[in-house]
C-alpha cells in the first residue's frame, strides 16, 4: 500500500488523495476559492486568475491549473491575495454591463457574489463597455448580451468539449477579445441546436434563457382564452431548491398548486405523454428489429439531439424514431380533444431551452397554428412563482386534472439518462413482479456516464443497447458505428445527466444532478403504475381521442 501524501493549507495538514490539481483538494476540505473559468467536467483554462494561491517561496500558483504535491505549503487567504482578487474583480467591473438590477442574472450572478465577498464599494476605473445592452435575441432558445460577456470561456469549451457543436468561440485579440459565433452571424444561423448548456455555464449572465413569460400572462389575463399548462417530468426535482426545498425532492403536487394560482385554467402532466411515447416507440421498435431496417433506433425525444443529426449526420435521420416527444404528443391530442368555440392557449414547462425551438417547427403545427403555443422553462416558471407572491415552500400539493392524471412511472424516469430506455425495457420486457423490474432496473442503463452500453435479452435475440448524454458522446458513438460496431437501440439526450441538467434548469453540480436523478426514481417506485401500458386511460384515449390517426398525431417526419 502506498505511503499517504499530505500538503499544508493555511497551516492545517490535508491528504492529498488523487486529486488533479489543488482547487479540488481545497474544495474536499472546505475551502471555496473564488474561481470564473474551472468546471471540473471542462478542460483547465485558468484564465480568471481568481484562484491563485501562495507558494512557500512567496511565488503565486493558480490552484486549478498546479498539481498537488506531498509536503507542499500554501497560502489561500493573505492580504496580498485578498488584493490580488479585488484588483482583479475591479478590472472585470470596469468592462462590464454595471445594470445589475435588470439583468436575469441578478442575485444569481458569481461576478456581483464575488463582487459583495470581496467588499468591492468603489471601482476606480473608468467603464469601457462597448454597450450595457448589446444582445443577439435572433435564437428561440438564448439571448446573448456581449456587454456582460466577461471572456471566461466556460460557454466556448461547453459547446465545443462536451457537445461537440462549437457554434461559439473566441474572435480578436487583446481588448477587441469577444465571444462570437463564425464571421459574427446571428445565434440563429450558426450550427447552434439551442440545448442551452453555454447558459447554464455562463456565470455572469452574458447567456441566459430566453425570456417567453409575456405571452403566457397577456393569455392568462384573457378571460376569452383557455389556459392549458403541461409539466415535464424534470421539472418537478430541479425547481425545488430555488424556492426553498431541498434539491431532488419531488414538487409536482405544489407545482400543479402554484400553476392554478397563477390561473391556469388546466394542469397536467407531461409524464402522460411519456406513457403515449413508450407505447409507440416500443412498437416501432419492434417492426424494426423484425424488418432489420434502420437499425439502430435513435431516440426522438430530445430536440436538442434532432438540430445536431439535422445538422451533423441528416444521412442517420432514417434511424431516428418518428414518434414525437412526449411534449408534442401530448399536446397533439390534447388539441384534439379540446372544445371549440373558445381560443386555446396551451403551454409547456420544460427543463430544455430546446423545446423553445421545437414547439416552433412546422411539423408540429396544425393548419397554421402550433400544438404548443408557449415554452418556458424551470427558470421561468421560477419568475413566474416569485411575481405571483407564492410562498412555494408552504402550499399545500394539489392534484393534476383529469382525464390525462394517471401516469406512470416508467414515464416519470423519461427525464434522468437512460429512462427512456429502461422504460421501453419495461414494455418489452414481461414485467410481472417487482423482482424483475429490479433487474431491469440493474441492466446498466442507471448512473450518470456519459456513455452507457449493456446487453438485453427479448425473447432468443440479444440486444446491444447504448445510453448517451452529452452531445460530444453521442458523436463519439456514431464514430463506432459508422466504423462498424452494431448497436440496436441508442438513446441520446443532449445534456449531460439528462434532462434533469436541461439548459432550462437551475444549474446543478454533479452532486446535485444525482439528487434529481434520485428524486426521479424514488417517485417511480412509488407509483403503483410501473410500466406505461398499464396506464387504465390509454385505452380510452387511444379508443377515443386519437382513433385512427395514431401516425398523424404521434409520429413526425424529419426526412423533408
Amino acid at each position: 500500500m502506498s505511503e499517504k501524501q499530505f500538503m499544508t493549507v493555511d497551516g492545517m495538514q490535508v491528504e492529498i488523495n488523487g486529486e488533479r490539481n489543488i482547487l479540488e483538494v481545497l474544495r474536499k476540505n472546505g475551502i471555496k476559492l473564488p474561481t470564473f473559468c474551472y468546471h471540473s467536467e471542462l478542460s483547465i483554462y485558468g484564465a480568471c486568475r481568481m484562484c491563485m494561491v501562495e507558494n512557500e517561496r512567496g511565488g503565486l500558483d493558480a490552484a486549478c491549473s498546479t498539481p498537488p504535491r506531498n509536503g507542499m505549503v500554501i497560502k489561500t487567504n493573505t492580504e496580498r491575495l485578498r488584493r490580488y482578487r479585488k484588483n482583479i474583480l475591479e478590472l472585470i467591473l470596469a468592462n462590464h454591463c454595471r445594470d445589475c438590477t435588470t439583468c436575469d442574472y441578478n442575485t444569481n450572478c458569481r461576478l456581483q457574489a464575488l463582487a459583495m465577498r470581496y467588499n468591492i464599494e468603489n471601482v476606480r476605473f473608468p467603464n469601457t463597455a462597448v454597450s450595457t445592452k448589446n444582445e443577439d435575441t435572433s435564437s428561440l432558445c438564448i439571448t446573448r448580451d456581449a456587454g456582460k460577456c466577461i471572456l471566461c470561456g466556460d460557454c466556448v469549451r461547453v459547446c465545443s468539449e462536451i457537445q461537440n457543436v462549437g457554434a461559439i468561440d473566441f474572435a480578436f485579440r487583446g481588448s477587441k477579445m469577444t465571444i462570437s459565433t463564425a464571421f459574427g452571424k446571428p445565434l440563429a444561423e450558426s450550427p447552434c441546436v439551442g440545448c442551452g448548456q453555454c447558459a447554464a455555464s455562463c456565470p455572469t449572465g452574458a447567456i441566459v434563457v430566453k425570456n417567453d413569460t409575456a405571452a403566457v400572462w397577456t393569455a392568462l389575463e384573457n378571460p376569452d382564452i383557455k389556459t392549458t399548462v403541461q409539466v415535464a417530468p424534470a421539472v418537478r426535482v430541479a425547481i425545488g431548491k430555488a424556492l426553498g426545498i431541498p434539491e431532488g425532492q419531488d414538487c409536482m403536487g405544489k407545482i400543479v398548486a402554484a400553476l392554478r394560482r397563477i390561473g391556469f385554467d388546466e394542469i397536467y402532466d407531461t409524464t402522460f405523454g411519456a406513457d403515449l411515447t413508450v407505447i409507440e416507440e416500443t412498437k416501432e421498435f419492434l417492426e424494426r428489429l423484425e424488418s432489420e431496417s434502420n437499425i439502430p433506433l435513435f431516440t426522438s425525444c430530445c430536440p436538442g439531439w434532432i438540430q445536431y443529426c439535422e445538422k451533423k449526420h441528416p444521412e442517420l435521420l432514417p434511424n431516428i424514431s418518428t414518434c414525437k416527444s412526449p411534449m408534442e404528443m401530448f399536446a397533439a391530442i390534447l388539441k384534439e380533444k379540446e372544445e371549440h368555440g373558445k381560443m386555446n392557449f396551451h403551454v409547456a414547462v420544460m427543463p430544455c431551452t430546446a423545446k423553445k425551438y421545437e414547439a416552433a417547427r412546422e411539423e408540429f403545427k396544425k393548419d397554421g397554428w402550433p400544438d404548443v403555443d408557449a415554452v418556458i422553462t424551470t427558470q421561468e416558471l421560477i419568475r413566474m412563482i416569485s411575481i405571483s407572491g407564492i410562498a412555494f415552500n408552504e402550499i399545500e400539493p394539489e392534484a393534476v386534472d383529469m382525464p390525462f392524471g394517471y401516469v406512470s412511472g416508467a414515464g416519470v424516469i423519461f427525464g434522468v439518462t437512460g429512462g427512456v430506455t429502461e422504460a421501453v425495457l419495461r414494455n418489452v420486457i414481461s414485467t410481472k413482479t417487482n423482482s424483475e423490474l429490479v433487474t431491469i432496473a440493474n441492466s446498466g442503463q442507471r448512473g450518470n456516464e456519459g456513455i452507457k452500453e449493456f446487453e438485453a435479452n427479448i425473447g432468443d435475440r440479444t440486444l446491444k443497447i447504448a445510453v448517451v448524454s452529452g452531445l460530444a458522446n453521442a458523436e463519439a458513438i456514431i464514430t463506432r458505428i459508422k466504423n462498424g460496431e452494431k448497436f440496436d437501440f441508442v438513446e441520446v439526450m443532449a445534456c449531460p445527466g439528462g434532462c434533469v441538467c436541461g439548459g432550462g434548469q437551475p444549474f446543478a453540480y454533479t452532486y446535485e444532478r444525482d439528487e434529481r436523478g434520485k428524486g426521479l426514481y424514488d417517485s417511480d417506485k412509488q407509483n403503483s403504475i410501473r410500466k406505461s401500458a398499464e396506464n387504465p386511460v390509454l385505452s380510452s384515449v387511444y379508443r377515443d381521442i386519437i382513433k385512427d390517426n395514431a401516425h398523424e398525431l404521434l409520429h413526425v417526419n424529419y426526412l423533408k
